[in-house]
């Protein structure tokens, strides 16, 4: 185990423990309601299907195309930062694999399956909430509260899944939040400076197809 992984198990190790106990006793109570519900949730969020799949509906529209493009670009920023970067350098256990018995015997009870990477930060949770800022932030001209209400709720459960199927501890969780938040950012940094680019050579037809193209335009040929 590396330096990071042994501190972070031993720093955190009575903040993950209670947040775990708690979900395990919440499982006892209410495990057939809650645990398809919950493993519902690792399958969109496995490779950040849910956000793709809303990222290629906002891109049909140019008025939801920079919010599609900062969705993408997070989601991108994400994975480097989680998948490629830290979880390698990390390299922190599962928590069914600690040394901590009491969490390979809640997982058993849950019944999840094995995951194969590294637990820090959560990449199911960087890539809700970098895909959660990409819509929030690419909404820049129309920012609703509803996006910021339903985005904020898809990253909490996403990671209350995590924890409630022993595969993460909530320190993963808060990691990942940490890692999308900076994707997000990177991205709409990213979008932003691009649109300045595409706007600012509207007359190209490339230029201007990129940001004015319509779904309809599509369907009815006339671009």
């Amino acid at each position: 185990m590396t330096i990071a992984a042994q501190w972070l198990n031993s720093t955190l190790a009575s903040f993950d423990f209670s947040i775990l106990e708690f979900y395990h006793t919440l499982a006892t109570y209410a495990s057939p309601i809650l645990t398809p519900i919950c493993e519902f949730f690792a399958v969109i969020g496995d490779g950040a299907m849910a956000c793709f799949i809303i990222a290629a509906i906002l891109l049909l529209f140019p008025k939801t195309r920079k919010a599609g493009l900062c969705i993408i670009f997070s989601v991108g920023f994400g994975a480097l930062i989680t998948n490629v970067a830290v979880k390698n350098i990390v390299a922190r256990p599962r928590p069914y694999a600690s040394e901590i018995a009491q969490f390979a015997k809640w997982w058993n009870y849950i019944g999840a399956p094995l995951e194969s990477e590294f637990s820090f930060p959560s990449g199911h949770t960087t890539a809700a909430m970098a895909g959660a800022m990409g819509l929030c932030l690419g909404y820049d001209k129309n920012r609703k509260w509803w996006i910021f209400l339903s985005s904020a709720v898809y990253v909490i459960i996403m990671g209350a899944s995590r924890n409630y199927l022993m595969v993460h501890y909530p320190s993963d969780i808060i990691g990942g939040i940490i890692a999308g938040t900076i994707g997000g950012g990177l991205a709409y940094l990213l979008v932003w400076f691009l649109y300045k680019g595409l706007e600012g050579n509207k007359d190209n037809k490339v230029c201007s197809f990129i940001i004015n193209a319509d779904i309809k335009m599509l369907l009815s040929k006339k671009i």
